[in-house]
C-alpha cells in the first residue's frame, strides 16, 4: 500500500499535506480513477489490486466530493477524482503520446502479451515492495476480516475439537485463513507462514478486544449525535458460567426514525449495590456512555435474578432521576409481570413455559400431535378447537392471554406429551421422549395447577391494559387513562382475597381431578416444615403463599413501573394526528407535553406551537388518511416547521414500553436468534456483539490504527 498520491507528480506529501483515499473497489469508478490519474501501469491491475495498494489525495477533488460533516475526510460513495496539474485528459482516458515512442510502443505491447505474468505472480511481487509498515497493516487487516466474517456469520471461534488454550490448530479462525491464503492473499500467506502467534488465544483475545473498543466508539459516536436515549436490559445470559446481562439502548437517528442497538454484555456477578455502582461504572467509564441524556430505563428479568435487577434500576433512577422506570415492549405485560415474581410456582410455571415452547418448535410432527390432542378434548366445538389450534402455534407462551390459553390447553397438553413419552410407535428419539417427560412431570404436580389458575385470573384484569400500551397509538393513548380503573379492580380483589381464593381453589381442585393429580402441598415446603406438616391444609398454604403474594405483586409492580411522569408520557400520544382526529378533542393536551419542558428547544412557545399543531390535524380533509403511529408521525415533512413537537415526538419515541416498528426492531430479534441458535459452549459476548452490530459499517484502516496504538510491540514480534 503506497502512503503517497497516485498521481505523477504530485507534491501534495510534501507541500502540502492531504488525506488520501482508496481507489473504490466498484470496477467502472475505479476504471474512472485510473484514467483520471495518468498512470498507464494501473490499467493492468484489478480494482482489488488498486483498493489494497494505491491512493489518491484530497488534493484532486472537488470540495463536493467529500463530506464536510464528519471530524475525519470522507469521501461520497460517486466522488471521481477531477483536479490535476498536469494537461488534460483524452475522453478514452488514454494518455497523449508522441510520435517518436508509438514504434516502441508497439514493440512493448508485444512483448508484454508474450511475456505477461500470472496475477498470483504479480500480487507477490507488490507485496515484496511493500514497506515494512504497510505490509504489516495488511496483514492486520486479513485477520480482522477474518474476526468480523466469523462475528456476522455468528461462527465459533472454534470448531469441534478446537483448543482454546493451545492455540488454534483446528478451529474456524485457523480454517478461514488458509482458504484466505489458498485464495491468493499473498501478505497474509507471507508473515502468517513464519509468524503463526496470531492464532493463540492471547492475541485472539487482543484482536476482539480491539473490535470490541471500535464498535463501542462508533456505536456511542452514533448514539451522541442523536441526543438521548433509553437504557434496555434483556433475561440474563450464562456464557462460559458466568452471568452477564444484555444491554441495548433506543434512541431516534437523524432521519426521525426509532433505532435500537445491542451495546455489550455486563458481568452480572456481585450482589446489592457493589453490582449496580459496578454496572454503571463500566456503562459510563469503559463505554463512554453519557447517562445524563437517559430518558427511560426497561428492564426483563426472571424471579432468580429479580432483586438484583431492581437494585441496579434503582441506583439508576437515584442517580440519574430522568430514566424513568418503565416497561419493555418486547415482553407481554403479564409475562413480565410473572417473570418477576420469585415464588417457586410461579418460576415453575414460567421455567415449563419455556420448555414447552422449545419443545414443540423442533419439529413440525410435534405441533401436529398436540393439534390432534386439543381435537380430542374438544370433539363437539369444532370452531373451539380450531381457534385454540390457531393460538397454540410457536410463540403461544408469550402471548398476553398465556395463562388463560394454558389453563384452556392443560388437559390436551398432558395427554400430547404424554403419548410422545410413551413412544408406542416409536416415533420419537431418546431426547425428545426425555423432555416430554420433563414436560409431563411438571404438568402433573398440583402447585403447577394451582399456580396457573392464580396467574390466569389476577392477569384477566391485566390482559387489556398491557395489550392496549403496547399496541398502536390510539390504544396506548387510552391505555394511560385506564391503569387507574384497573389497580382499582386488583385492590379489590386484594381486599377481598379470602372470598377468591376459595373460587380460585375450586377451579384448580376441579381441573386437577380431570387430570387425576392428587391435591397436595409442595414437598419442598413440608421438607422444611416438617413438624406442621399433618396440620398444613392446601387451601390455607395456596392462599398465603400464592394468591395474597402473586396480587399485591402485580399492585406493586403496576404502580412503579407506571409512575405519574410515564403516564403523562404516554398521554403525549395525543399528539399523533390520527388519534388527535378520533378523539375530537378541542383543546390540546398541554399539561401532559409539559412533562417533556425541560428536553424541548423553547418551553415558552409550546402553548401557542400546540395550538397550532392542534388546529393542522384537528379537522380531517375529505378522503385523507392521517399518520396513525409515532414512526408515520415523526416523517412528516411538515413536523421541522414545529420544533417543540418533533422534540416531544422523539422523546415519546425512546419510550421503552410503545412497540418499535417493524422495521426497527431488528437488534432484539438478532439478540433471541443467537441466544437460542448457538449452543451455551460456543456462546461468546464477544462475537455476539460483533453478530448483532455486523451493519455499523468498520473501518478496518481506523481499527488496525487502533490496534497498532494498543498493541505497539506486536509489529515487532512479527
Amino acid at each position: 500500500m503506497q502512503n503517497r498520491c497516485a498521481v505523477p507528480n504530485c507534491t501534495s506529501d510534501t507541500s502540502d499535506p492531504q488525506p488520501l483515499f482508496r481507489f473504490p473497489h466498484d470496477p467502472e469508478r475505479s476504471k474512472k480513477w485510473v484514467e483520471k490519474c495518468q498512470r498507464q501501469d494501473l490499467t493492468d491491475k484489478s480494482p482489488d489490486q488498486l483498493y489494497r495498494y494505491y491512493r489518491l489525495c484530497g488534493k484532486h477533488f472537488e470540495a463536493s466530493s467529500i463530506h464536510s460533516d464528519t471530524q475525519s475526510a470522507v469521501l461520497k460513495d460517486d466522488a471521481v477524482p477531477t483536479i490535476f496539474d498536469g494537461p488534460s485528459q483524452p475522453q478514452n482516458g488514454q494518455v497523449k503520446r508522441s510520435r517518436e515512442t508509438t514504434k516502441d510502443d508497439k514493440t512493448e505491447n508485444k512483448g508484454r502479451k508474450k511475456m505477461k505474468k500470472s496475477q498470483a505472480e504479480t500480487a507477490k511481487e507488490e507485496v515484496e515492495a511493500l514497506p515494512e509498515e504497510e505490509e504489516y497493516k495488511e496483514y492486520l487487516k486479513s485477520l480482522f476480516e477474518v474476526l468480523i466474517l466469523l462475528g456476522e456469520q455468528s461462527i465459533p471461534l472454534t470448531g469441534p475439537g478446537g483448543d482454546k488454550e493451545d492455540g488454534l490448530a483446528s478451529s474456524n479462525f485457523q480454517a478461514l485463513l488458509e482458504y484466505r491464503m489458498n485464495c491468493g492473499d499473498e501478505i497474509l500467506k507471507k508473515r502468517y507462514g513464519v509468524n503463526k502467534e496470531c492464532s493463540s488465544s492471547a492475541q485472539l483475545n487482543q484482536f476482539i478486544e480491539v473490535l470490541e473498543k471500535c464498535i463501542h466508539s462508533k456505536l456511542m459516536e452514533e448514539v451522541k449525535q442523536n441526543g438521548f436515549f433509553s437504557l434496555l436490559t434483556d433475561d440474563l445470559v450464562k456464557i462460559s458460567g458466568e452471568w452477564y446481562l444484555p444491554v441495548f439502548l433506543r434512541y431516534v437517528d437523524q432521519s426521525n426514525c426509532q433505532r435500537e442497538r445491542f451495546v455489550g454484555f455486563l458481568s452480572f456477578e456481585g450482589d446489592g449495590d457493589v453490582l449496580a455502582e459496578k454496572l454503571l461504572s463500566e456503562m459510563t467509564d469503559k463505554w463512554g456512555l453519557d447517562m445524563e441524556q437517559c430518558r427511560g430505563q426497561a428492564h426483563s428479568y426472571s424471579g432468580t435474578h429479580f432483586s438484583k435487577v431492581k437494585t441496579f434500576a434503582a441506583k439508576l433512577m437515584e442517580r440519574y432521576p430522568m430514566a424513568v422506570l418503565t416497561l419493555r415492549s418486547t415482553r407481554a405485560l403479564n409475562v413480565s409481570l410473572a417473570s418477576g415474581m420469585a415464588l417457586s410456582g410461579v418460576q415453575l410455571v414460567m421455567s415449563t413455559f419455556k420448555k414447552i415452547e422449545s419443545f414443540f418448535s423442533q419439529s413440525p410432527s410435534l405441533q401436529s400431535e398436540l393439534e390432534h390432542a386439543v381435537s380430542i378434548f374438544f370433539p363437539d366445538k369444532e370452531e373451539k378447537a380450531k381457534e385454540l389450534k390457531e393460538i397454540c402455534q410457536p410463540g403461544w407462551t408469550r402471548r398476553h392471554d398465556a395463562f388463560e390459553v394454558a389453563v384452556e390447553i392443560l388437559e390436551a397438553l398432558l395427554l400430547c406429551v404424554d403419548s410422545v413419552h410413551d413412544n408406542e410407535d416409536m416415533r420419537w428419539n431418546d431426547q425428545v421422549t426425555h423432555n416430554a417427560l420433563e414436560i409431563s412431570k411438571a404438568l402433573a404436580d398440583f402447585e403447577f395447577v394451582m399456580t396457573l389458575v392464580v396467574l390466569k385470573n389476577t392477569m384477566t384484569l391485566t390482559r387489556a391494559f398491557g395489550k392496549n400500551v403496547q399496541g398502536k397509538a390510539t390504544d396506548a393513548h387510552f391505555a394511560a387513562s385506564s391503569l387507574k380503573a384497573v389497580l382499582h379492580s386488583l385492590k379489590e380483589v386484594s381486599d377481598n382475597i379470602d372470598v377468591y381464593h376459595e373460587f380460585w381453589n375450586d377451579e384448580a381442585v376441579i381441573l386437577a381431578a380431570a387430570m387425576e393429580i392428587p391435591v397436595k402441598v409442595p414437598r419442598s415446603f413440608l421438607r422444611k416444615h416438617q413438624s406442621q406438616s399433618g396440620s398444613i391444609r392446601p387451601e390455607s398454604y395456596y392462599k398465603e403463599h400464592l394468591s395474597v403474594p402473586v396480587v399485591n405483586h402485580v399492585i406493586k409492580e403496576l404502580n412503579e413501573l407506571f409512575c405519574e411522569d410515564h403516564l403523562k408520557a404516554l398521554r403525549c400520544l395525543s399528539l399523533v394526528p390520527a388519534v388527535i382526529e378520533q378523539h375530537k378533542s378541542t383543546e390540546p393536551e398541554e399539561e401532559s407535553v409539559q412533562v417533556f419542558k425541560n428536553d424541548i428547544p423553547n418551553a415558552g412557545t409550546l402553548s401557542a406551537e400546540l395550538h397550532c399543531w392542534w388546529v393542522k390535524w384537528s379537522k380531517k380533509g375529505k378522503g385523507e388518511t392521517l399518520p396513525s403511529s409515532l414512526h408515520e408521525t415523526l416523517q412528516l415533512a411538515d413536523v421541522k416547521f414545529f420544533p417543540n413537537m418533533l422534540a416531544a415526538l422523539r422523546l415519546l419515541s425512546i419510550l421503552p414500553t410503545l412497540a418499535l416498528e417493524d422495521s426497527c426492531d431488528v437488534a432484539h430479534k438478532r439478540f433471541r436468534m443467537y441466544t437460542e441458535n448457538t449452543p451455551d459452549k460456543f456462546k461468546s459476548k464477544s462475537l455476539a456483539l460483533l453478530n448483532m452490530n455486523y451493519d455499523v459499517g468498520y473501518d478496518l484502516d481506523a481499527v488496525v490504527e487502533v490496534y497498532m496504538k494498543t498493541y505497539p510491540d506486536r509489529e515487532e514480534v512479527s
